[in-house]
């Protein structure tokens, strides 16, 4: 018995966090985060792309 108005909270909050418009500005956040912006090093090139690149 008691846990009906916690468990009512704990609903709430979830669909807040789940259906609230999170605005996150990125590029801010990756600044703060001292990451460097540069796609290359997040992402190596795949086989593909290297072919691609070779090819031009």
């Amino acid at each position: 018995m008691g846990r009906g108005r916690a468990k009512a909270k704990q609903t709430k909050v979830a669909r807040q966090l789940k259906y609230a418009n999170h605005n996150i500005d990125y590029d801010r956040l990756r600044e703060e985060l001292g990451a460097d912006t540069r796609r290359e090093e997040m992402y190596p090139p795949t086989a593909v792309e290297q072919e691609a690149e070779r090819g031009r």
